[in-house]
């Protein structure tokens, strides 16, 4: 007897409507009020002992420079190396550089557990603590892991949660997707996003608890609480598509960004960090002499609630606050935001779709006006009428050392940002954006922190 053959929908249309419905709950969850968790997020606090400790590297136990190439490595040979890389692009202000990167050729998971109480969306969230974050502890996804972590390198305890992810047929993909990180400081890095629902009964440890969407939506909207793991696992979530109507079409968008990939040249080579050029590896730091852009540090960790209690390990520190903007207009009363196609050489693909603004100020102030990035004056000097978003978010704290940027949707109107952008930069729908997310290394880690604030209900368009 032949087996019944099943059809499915493409697309599921319900898991939107029902994300909807959770972003519109804002002030009560399952575990708490949105009001009482400052103190829950506190008690956590107290309930571990952390500490971070700069340390030279010489300290570093178990992280090693090789005598041939100078690169910093594990003895292990997993978790992460910081080697050399030299750069040429064919646009900027800047067309040739070497640096410093992180290479960590491992994909980890970022992944959110989702379940239904009284009828709405619920995401189990994690108070977790990472060394790079400046207050610390933050709201993380449920699994937030390299494989060198959930695979034991460090001989540590097991990652919590972790069989709902390695096994995600278990329940159902609301997401799942490989993207990139900070194209900046990572070479070609990637993670797996996932949101994956679950029917079953979830034992929740003390430093978890369920939220709605709308609850972390309304955490979104202040600075330091959110990490920057869970904003990208959020981001690629499916949403509503209220405005089937957008200035132009799926199928241009996507020619114009195939065209942006395909028109750029880029030259990347790793190198020796040994032989970077205008960087100098000292007892405490590797730096430029004039101090901008970032170094490399080394630190020493104790943290009560990990799967390891201490380790030691090195940490990018950038050394300015950055300015992460989409600037936003209605174009026909339809909410559109002006995204620009980024060279990054870190980057998988050439390009990904960033924000219209992604920049530390202090690393620009030597150039002069025209050569400084677009519309960063109008993000900058925007007056209170036309923020629709503020919020200081902090990066990946796991290997980035107070990594701070100021976020913010700026409105703007035809004078400011007319519907014929420069080259480079397009506007579109956030709807079409989110769509994007559903493709691996297309929009990057920046972008979707944005993202997650709109479609969560922090940003109001």
């Amino acid at each position: 007897m032949s087996a019944v053959t099943t059809l499915h929908s493409r697309t599921d249309t319900d898991v939107a409507g029902r994300l909807a419905l959770s972003a519109r709950h804002t002030d009560q969850g399952r575990d708490m009020n949105t009001a009482d968790f400052p103190a829950w997020l506190e008690g956590r606090r107290r309930a571990h002992r952390f500490r971070v400790d700069r340390i030279p590297f010489a300290e570093l136990n178990g992280w090693y420079f090789e005598s041939a190439t100078g690169n910093l490595v594990h003895q292990s040979g997993r978790f992460f190396s910081v080697e050399g890389l030299r750069v040429s692009v064919d646009t900027g202000p800047v067309c040739d550089w070497q640096q410093p990167i992180i290479k960590q050729p491992e994909v980890g998971i970022l992944g959110i557990l989702a379940k239904e109480f009284d009828g709405v969306l619920h995401f189990l969230m994690q108070a977790k603590m990472e060394p790079g974050n400046p207050n610390l502890l933050q709201l993380s996804p449920t699994v937030q892991a390299t494989r060198s972590n959930y695979t034991k390198v460090h001989k540590g305890a097991d990652v919590k949660y972790l069989s709902h992810f390695i096994r995600p047929e278990q329940g159902r993909a609301v997401a799942d997707v490989l993207q990139s990180e900070h194209g900046s400081w990572f070479y070609r890095k990637s993670n797996r996003n996932m949101v994956v629902e679950t029917a079953g009964e979830v034992p929740v440890d003390p430093d978890y608890c369920w939220l709605t969407l709308g609850q972390i939506g309304e955490l979104l909207r202040r600075d330091h609480v959110v990490n920057m793991d869970a904003r990208t696992a959020l981001a690629c979530m499916p949403t509503q598509d209220g405005t089937p109507k957008a200035l132009q079409s799926d199928v241009d968008l996507l020619s114009w960004f195939t065209s942006e990939r395909a028109r750029h040249e880029v030259s990347v080579a790793r190198i020796p960090l040994d032989e970077v050029a205008d960087w100098t590896r000292g007892e405490h730091a590797i730096e430029r002499a004039d101090g901008r852009y970032f170094r490399v540090v080394a630190v020493e960790v104790e943290a009560g609630n990990r799967e390891v209690p201490g380790w030691t390990q090195p940490l990018f520190e950038p050394t300015g606050t950055g300015v992460t903007a989409f600037v936003a207009r209605r174009i026909c009363g339809i909410p559109h935001l002006l995204v620009h196609a980024r060279v990054e050489g870190g980057f998988l693909d050439t390009v990904e779709l960033g924000p219209t603004v992604q920049a530390t100020p202090d690393n620009w102030t030597r150039l002069p006006k025209h050569r400084q990035p677009r519309f960063l004056d109008l993000v900058q000097g925007a007056g209170p009428d036309r923020i629709r978003y503020d919020a200081l978010h902090s990066e990946e704290g796991g290997r980035f050392l107070n990594a701070v940027s100021r976020y913010l949707v700026v409105e703007a109107d035809e004078s400011q940002a007319p519907l014929d952008p420069p080259p480079g930069y397009r506007w579109v729908t956030p709807s079409q954006l989110s769509s994007l997310t559903r493709h691996g290394h297309y929009v990057n880690v920046q972008a979707r922190t944005l993202l997650a604030a709109l479609n969560s209900g922090a940003a109001d368009l």
